[in-house]
């Protein structure tokens, strides 16, 4: 087995735990927000048509924010705001900053729910984003010493991109494994002994069935990789889908979150398992509550609500991520005073789902859930449930219009020489009892439901009732 790269010392970023930056007083932090968003507030004005027009078209006086400080005063920004803005002055729309020359890097959001959003990024607000990722890194505490296989697509996705040109920038190994099939990174992991993995959760469980199927080798957990850092999916910070990956490679799960459109928001550090601290030297993050837009104070389940203060060429200001989570601002053990989202973007293991979903405790995307005969069902919940019964390997759950309503039903692969009968019916009955749904459940034929590299798409919804 290949030894860990020598580094010299200018190599080598060393393990010294938070900065001074991430253990401020609560009350410092805030007056250094404050600060920032005045001063992008300064950068973008009269510059950034987008948020020119919808300050003006909202009644605001960026002076009078910029005296009081009042974020809060600012409306929010919603995706279908910056997808109309795009199809109605194609392909970039109007919240750019720069002139045009200015961007060098593009990526794009993945489209799971509606039209992608192209976002554009000079080499300045890129270096700001790789600035957040080495945050991530250093949480996790990833340094120069360590060879960090990506294995993933090198396309428009952004997350990757950036975690990637972030760790050649603290003198890691950064190895590209975009372009091939699994079983050949799994060659690579073999050949090259990475210590670190990047990718998706859903890829990470793909990469130890693949590596069951080749016996030409020592399997993902005699290999010497200590952490697996994932993005893309809450599948991190649901405790059945992380213990699963955990308990596969040996390694320790690492749970991290962005968007192409915000850039990345938080990270975990090894002394939380299941909490993500939002990096608050670099956005300010509020809590609101869904339907009105009022304030929800610590502890309580609100839409996560986000403001990034760096990335002045593409700025977001206020934004609603649809994402529910409930934050704390009590000191973590690691040191760190940055707030915290309690369970991650996931709901956490042994939640029950119901009409009204339980309160002070964190949700899934809002976008993304669907009711069903009355009931709010998350597709965390369903992977939750999934995740926690071992003879499944894979699943889709799909929900279907039906008689005005919507029918909802799972298919799972269960594993080689593991009884179908039983697995089946432990899922139909977790589920049931997570849920309050009878959702049929049926097994599908080994290797017919999709894998995916990326982000997954598991919880299918379709829109028009099927004629039979």
């Amino acid at each position: 087995m290949t030894e860990a790269r020598d580094a010299s010392p200018s190599d080598v970023e060393p393990d010294r735990g938070p900065t001074r930056d991430e253990c401020r007083s609560r009350e410092a932090i805030a007056a250094a927000q404050e600060a920032r968003l005045k001063a992008l507030l300064r950068a973008i004005r009269g510059r950034n048509a987008f948020y020119d027009r919808k300050f003006t078209g909202a009644g605001i006086n960026v002076d009078t924010v910029l005296g009081d400080g009042g974020l809060t005063a600012l409306p929010f920004t919603t995706k279908e705001e910056l997808v109309a803005d795009q199809a109605s002055t194609p392909p970039w729309g109007t919240a750019l900053t720069e002139p045009l020359e200015r961007y060098a890097r593009y990526n794009q959001t993945s489209s799971t729910t509606g039209e992608p959003l192209r976002w554009l990024d000079t080499p300045e607000s890129w270096q700001w984003m790789l600035d957040c990722w080495k945050a991530v890194y250093r949480a996790a505490g990833v340094t120069g010493r360590d060879r960090i296989l990506f294995p993933f697509s090198f396309g428009p996705f952004l997350g990757f991109w950036t975690g990637f040109d972030a760790a050649v920038q603290i003198g890691a190994h950064a190895i590209p494994a975009g372009g091939m099939t699994s079983k050949q990174r799994i060659g690579l992991i073999r050949a090259l002994a990475p210590t670190v993995v990047c990718c998706t959760p859903t890829y990470a469980l793909r990469l130890l069935d693949v590596s069951l199927e080749t016996d030409d080798g020592p399997s993902l957990a005699e290999n010497p990789i200590r952490l697996i850092i994932v993005a893309g999916e809450p599948g991190g910070s649901i405790p059945a889908t992380r213990q699963r990956i955990e308990r596969g490679w040996e390694a320790r799960v690492i749970d991290h979150h962005g968007m192409t459109e915000v850039g990345p928001v938080s990270f975990e550090c090894r002394e939380s398992p299941g909490s993500l601290h939002i990096n608050e030297r670099e956005f300010i993050a509020e809590v609101v509550h869904p339907d009105s837009g009022r304030p929800v104070p610590d502890g309580k389940r609100g839409e996560l609500v986000l403001t990034n203060l760096g990335r002045t060429a593409s700025p977001i200001i206020r934004y609603r991520t649809r994402d529910l989570v409930v934050r704390t601002s009590a000191p973590c053990v690691c040191g760190r005073t940055f707030a915290r989202l309690e369970g991650g973007i996931a709901i956490p293991d042994g939640v029950t789902v119901t009409a009204e979903p339980a309160p002070d405790v964190a949700g899934s995307v809002a976008g993304d859930m669907v009711t069903v005969r009355g009931v709010n069902v998350y597709p965390s919940a369903i992977e939750t449930v999934v995740r926690g019964i071992d003879a499944v390997v894979e699943y889709r759950c799909t929900v279907r219009p039906w008689r005005m309503r919507h029918k909802i039903t799972l298919e799972v692969e269960v594993a080689p020489g593991a009884d179908k009968g039983s697995a089946i019916a432990s899922a139909a009955s977790r589920l049931r009892e997570a849920t309050g749904l009878a959702i049929p459940v049926t097994a599908a034929p080994a290797g017919s439901l999709p894998r995916f590299d990326m982000k997954a798409r598991r919880f299918v919804v379709e829109r028009s009732e099927v004629k039979k």
